[in-house]
């Protein structure tokens, strides 16, 4: 039975997590993640025939698939507003029942290897609407759907680097970086991956906006941004 009805809701952040995070899904920075672990590639182009034909006629324009030799990665996304939506949380469910019906499980992530992520290239700018089409053009990149304006977000065409956002800054910064990474990960995942972090030598910098995102630094200052969905709705 594939998810039914015409009418989607497009879920706030809350809601999407909730939906899924007992299916082993994580949302992470709009868009809903998980993989599967397999022992080849063999296996793992079964897994993703297995993913599609679960997914069902809403593959194409919700599903996007990452095939490895050690595991599918798997991520949902209603493409026509970029964003999670109540038919992405309904293919979850339905991916996630065909995986476990082979004996296999869909998850993101444990003390063995990285949780799912997403990275952003943050880049500080005084006048973004003049920096912006360097930056589209010196990528290839293009405009996110249905935002396509002179301070928007830029993104590959084809779902492969990470999206690039801008930061208006209100004066030259000249003694501190101006392009960082944010690092988007599952709710409970941050505070592992902050912990790693300062036992790596960083420095936390700024976590009055946490648990929306805390900002870290190397030893010279050179700074990045652990984020989650919480702290931005309900």
């Amino acid at each position: 039975m594939q998810p039914g009805g015409p009418e989607i809701t497009r879920l706030t952040r809350t809601e999407a997590s909730e939906a899924v995070s007992d299916l082993g899904w994580r949302y992470v920075l709009g868009t809903l993640f998980a993989w599967v672990r397999v022992e080849s590639f063999a296996r793992s182009v079964e897994v993703a025939e297995w993913v599609v034909e679960a997914a069902g006629e809403h593959a194409d324009d919700h599903l996007r698939i990452d095939v490895r030799r050690d595991r599918v990665v798997l991520m949902l996304q209603t493409s026509s507003v970029a964003a999670v939506t109540s038919r992405d949380a309904d293919v979850a469910r339905l991916i996630s029942a065909a995986v476990r019906d082979r004996g296999l499980r869909t998850e993101a992530g444990d003390d063995t290897v990285r949780s799912v992520q997403a990275i952003e290239i943050a880049i500080d700018a005084i006048d973004i609407a003049a920096v912006r089409p360097f930056w589209k053009a010196v990528t290839g990149y293009v405009d996110e759907p249905g935002r396509s304006g002179p301070t928007d977000p830029l993104v590959d065409p084809i779902g492969q680097g990470p999206a690039i956002w801008f930061q208006r800054m209100s004066a030259p910064r000249p003694q501190r970086n101006r392009i960082h990474l944010d690092v988007s990960v599952p709710h409970d995942e941050a505070p592992a991956r902050i912990a790693a972090t300062l036992a790596a030598g960083g420095v936390l910098i700024d976590d009055e906006a946490a648990p929306a995102f805390w900002v870290l630094a190397d030893v010279e200052g050179n700074e990045a941004c652990i984020t989650t969905w919480q702290g931005r709705d309900n």
